[in-house]
Order: structure tokens, then sequence, then C-alpha cells
């Protein structure tokens, strides 16, 4: 009886396996793709625009 109970255990832990690898390649994933985001920002050039422009919306109908 205890060999049955020990194979169920076992047949858990491993079909377990593939899910736990999966979460852990997209949290890796994840990152990656975070740091390239920042990465992009961080590389967009400062504009510094004169004081008067960005004030008003024109509209014209």
């Amino acid at each position: 009886m205890e060999i049955n109970s020990n194979v169920g255990s076992l047949a858990a832990q491993t079909s377990q396996a593939p899910d736990v690898v999966n979460m852990v390649v997209l949290k890796k994933a994840i990152d990656m793709q975070a740091e390239a985001a920042l990465e992009l920002i961080a590389a967009l050039p400062i504009t510094r625009n004169p004081s008067h422009l960005g004030q008003n919306v024109d509209q014209a109908a």
C-alpha cells in the first residue's frame, strides 16, 4: 500500500513540473520585455519646447 501512495505522489509532482518550468520561462520573458521597454524609454531624446507651446489647443471646424 505504501508503494502505491508514493507512486501517486511522484506522479502528481511530475505532472506539475512542466507547469512550473513554463511559469519560470514566462516570468523570464516578461522581465526581459520590461527591461527592453525601459531601455527604449531611456533612449528617447529629451525635447524642451518653449513655454508658450503646448498651452492652448487650436480648433478649426
